[in-house]
């Protein structure tokens, strides 16, 4: 099922031509549908990005934020794709306007104007039932949980910590008294310790990240200028940073785009402390939920709600579908493969440097 001629359509705006302001002002707006958001995606991820009006007549009925790339040779609308470490884009509508609207609008909008092979979407509020009959599947990816915790914020401090797990409160009690202390980064180098413990993280599990260090750094070089952003560096005793996590937030909710930490240190428990640091700074900023970035079994300590997001999809052609639902098993692979070579250097590195640590020297020169 394709949507009407005769009802609302789709008409992009030239970049240049957008009204952040009008768009900010919905109430459904969040963080993943800003200007700096769609900015950071189209110089890391090569992509042009797209903002379009819902239109019925002259009536505006909503908004869509999303970016075509190039992908096998054809183009891709995604709002958004996989790997852009973006959970969900999607529509901005007015209230009493149903999300179907647009998502029956948005395939003729892909496909005959912007004469793309493939959609991809996850709107944070469009649900299965919403999409029944529009030609949509839904994402099956390897790995990949619709689902994600969101806490709500919109109580007092003592309410949000004792809402957390016993262990979870007692973790933060040990970081503090263990002379964990919670640092605001602004400095250039916080990419690099980020993705340096980020990179451990992975290893241990047989694996390496799915991006660079240099999408942190474009990540923080765009939204670093528009106070929607904290970093957050966890230090021990001595000074030494042990933790990192990332923390961006837009209108009424915050988010938690990735954390990591060195091993060593994680009996001092400063995972804890950085979201608990995180969740004060954006309470007292007027932020009122806690969106953890996925269904991990750990995040769950932090008293949050379950909340499903389905993902969907649609393609031009059912070669093109075949080809997508591929590639993830593929990557995923490659991925191991790569991470288990990683994980055998460093194994053997660190036997190599064991005899230096004792001052023997490495035996027979």
């Amino acid at each position: 099922m394709v949507s009407s001629t005769n009802g609302p359509r789709f008409v992009r705006r030239a970049w240049s031509e957008v009204d952040w302001s009008i768009l900010d002002g919905y109430a459904d707006r969040h963080l993943f549908q800003t200007k700096a958001w769609l900015e950071f995606l189209a110089e890391f991820q090569r992509a042009e990005p797209v903002v379009a009006v819902l239109e019925d007549g002259r009536e505006q009925l909503g908004y869509f934020s999303g970016l075509v790339v190039k992908r096998w040779g054809l183009s891709v609308l995604g709002s958004p794709l996989p790997g852009w470490t973006t959970p969900y884009m999607g529509f901005n509508m007015k209230p009493n306007v149903p999300r179907r609207v647009a998502a029956d609008a948005i395939v003729d909008f892909a496909f005959k104007d912007l004469g793309c092979a493939h959609l991809e979407l996850r709107d944070r509020w469009l649900t299965e039932e919403e999409t029944t009959g529009l030609g949509f599947g839904r994402r099956r990816d390897v790995g990949y949980d619709e689902r994600t915790f969101e806490v709500d914020l919109n109580r007092s401090e003592d309410a949000i910590f004792g809402g957390m797990t016993s262990a979870c409160r007692r973790c933060i009690r040990k970081a503090e008294k263990s002379g964990v202390t919670i640092e605001e980064a602004t400095d250039s180098a916080f990419a690099d310790d980020f993705y340096d413990q980020l990179r451990e993280v992975f290893v241990r599990q047989g694996l390496v990240p799915t991006y660079g260090a240099d999408r942190v750094q474009t990540l923080i070089r765009h939204l670093q200028p528009t106070g929607m952003l904290l970093l957050l560096r966890a230090r021990d005793a001595e000074g030494q940073c042990i933790a990192t996590g990332i923390y961006p937030a837009f209108g009424d909710m915050m988010f938690f785009w990735g954390g990591a930490s060195h091993r060593e240190h994680q009996h001092l428990r400063p995972n804890e402390a950085l979201h608990w640091h995180a969740i004060k700074y954006w309470k007292q900023r007027g932020v009122t939920r806690y969106d953890l970035g996925g269904f991990m079994e750990y995040k769950e300590k932090y008293g949050g709600a379950e909340v499903a997001i389905p993902g969907f999809r649609r393609s031009r052609h059912a070669w093109v579908s075949a080809a997508r639902t591929a590639i993830p098993t593929g990557m995923r692979a490659k991925q191991t493969i790569v991470g288990g070579a990683s994980r055998g250097l460093r194994a053997a590195t660190d036997r190599l440097a064991v005899p230096a640590r004792l001052g023997i020297g490495r035996a027979n020169g």
